[in-house]
């Protein structure tokens, strides 16, 4: 009886300490926005042809929010988030980026720094080594784009940094059709990417689809809306093949939701996992057309007006639920990720590619402008087939954020994570509400990370030279994840 009391005792006095460890604190927060437009002209990714760009039809913008828990006047916990409207973000371009900011404030943990891209296939190319044949004069140099971006983003965060003030934070859920399927499934065991349903072989779209509107509301202690976070499953690729600078369907959303809560509120836009996702109608684009063009609007205008409806929303509904010190905690951590194994068919097919596109490209040099980033997408299959001799188990190991935010889950990965790994994460999470943000860094060429059922069907972005990562690797980083999630749920 003795011994049972005294493990009751030895119980209650751990479960009291655990939960003191996740006690609450006030929450600071900071702010920023800061233009990351480039000067022109400049290449534009997105696209397997070399595009110049001549005109910004919109500004590029990152977003900054630094978070913040105090207790006695000291720091308990740190995020800073930054949203950005470029295509990626390299590994070594977010390296370059905390080397910085930690020269500017040398006592910030700069690996509570996350960076994610919006996906918008009209911004600068940020990979240093040769994603495409750019001309060495008469157009900004990726080095020299890469340092603005560097600067600018650091005098960003620097700002949002000395502008923390308590402040507090609600989370909402709503929804709007922004992202499609594009996976198209055909009844001879094939799929394609993008292609077309009106055949009699169309069985059905090959993943799911997520429309889902998760958003975050924070507010200064004069109850100021200064931020807002809204993620959607989808890329920011409508115009995606304009020779021209564009921030695509998030610069009308900004605007929008600007218009209505303020100018000062600095809008985040994430991308939930929508690897397999788009903008783009796959059927019934005609039926939706029409009543596009009844409304007088564009299609980044009309996907603009479904998001700002879902946040508004959102937003009446949780306005007076504001958390002034919700539970705050950040892990980060290194996930061994198995790397998809190339077979020598897979090589094979790359080399024999390869060699003919530099004949081509030697033969012409013009050649390039629509040669060279294939050619450089499948010579980096080339290259791994031939690392395997060396390393027949590789291991790709990526940057893991896991936040939780009061009742709230928020998880980054590195890929064009397709959709339904997503909803796995969502489905076994025990937050109440789980933020998914894809692109927060890039592997390189194979950003894809396609399911089973992609890699069967086969087509870009489910091909080898598209998936540095495979559907195994995409099952344990949702295993890690869910993992790690459910950990900071304890109680």
């Amino acid at each position: 009886m003795v011994s049972t009391f005294k493990y009751f005792i030895a119980f209650i006095v751990g479960v009291s300490l655990h939960l003191h460890q996740l006690e609450a604190s006030q929450i600071y927060i900071g702010a920023q926005s800061v233009d990351i437009t480039p000067e022109l002209p400049v290449a534009v990714t997105g696209q397997f042809h070399l595009r110049i760009a001549t005109e910004a039809e919109t500004p590029l913008t990152a977003n900054i929010l630094v978070l913040e828990s105090r207790e006695n006047n000291r720091m308990e916990e740190l995020a800073v988030m930054v949203s950005c409207d470029v295509l990626y973000i390299p590994i070594d371009l977010i390296a370059d980026l905390r080397k910085s900011v930690k020269q500017r404030i040398p006592g910030l943990d700069v690996n509570k720094i996350f960076l994610n891209a919006t996906h918008t296939h009209t911004a600068p190319v940020l990979a240093e080594e040769g994603e495409y044949w750019i001309p060495k004069e008469g157009v900004t140099q990726v080095k020299d784009y890469r340092l603005f971006f560097v600067e600018k983003v650091t005098e960003g965060i620097v700002s949002a940094w000395n502008s923390r003030t308590e402040g507090s934070v609600a989370w909402g859920l709503s929804y709007a059709v922004a992202g499609y399927n594009r996976r198209i499934a055909y009844s001879d065991g094939t799929s394609g990417m993008s292609s077309k349903t009106n055949l009699r072989e169309f069985v059905n779209l090959e993943g799911s689809e997520d429309h889902d509107i998760n958003t975050l509301f924070f507010w200064n202690k004069e109850g100021k809306l200064i931020s807002m976070v809204i993620g959607v499953a989808s890329p920011s690729q409508e115009v995606e093949g304009r020779h021209a600078v564009n921030a695509d369907f998030w610069h009308p959303v900004r605007m929008g939701i600007q218009e209505k809560f303020g100018k000062e509120v600095c809008i985040l836009g994430w991308v939930a996992a929508a690897g397999d996702l788009t903008p783009h109608l796959r059927y019934r684009k005609a039926a939706d057309d029409r009543m596009r063009e009844l409304r007088n609007l564009s299609r980044i205008e009309e996907l603009a007006r479904r998001i700002i409806i879902a946040v508004e929303e959102a937003y009446e509904t949780v306005k007076t639920e504001k958390q002034v010190t919700p539970i705050f905690k950040h892990h980060i951590e290194k996930v061994p990720l198995p790397e998809r194994w190339v077979t020598e068919r897979d090589f094979l097919d790359a080399d024999a590619f390869v060699s003919d596109a530099k004949k081509q490209i030697a033969n012409d040099p013009k050649a390039s402008e629509r040669l060279y980033r294939r050619m450089k997408w499948q010579e980096s299959t080339v290259e791994r087939y031939k690392k395997q001799k060396d390393n027949p188990n590789p291991v790709y190991g990526m940057e893991l954020h896991v936040i939780r935010l009061g009742d709230i889950a928020i998880c980054t990965n590195e890929f064009e994570l397709f959709s339904d790994f997503g909803i796995r994460m969502i489905a076994r999470s025990k937050a109440l509400q789980t933020f998914v943000v894809q692109l927060t860094g890039s592997p390189g060429w194979g950003s894809y990370l396609p399911t089973v059922k992609a890699v069967q069907g086969g087509a870009y972005s489910a091909v080898i030279h598209s998936t540095l990562i495979g559907p195994e690797g995409g099952q344990k980083l949702v295993d890690r994840t869910v993992e790690v999630i459910n950990g900071l749920w304890p109680e």
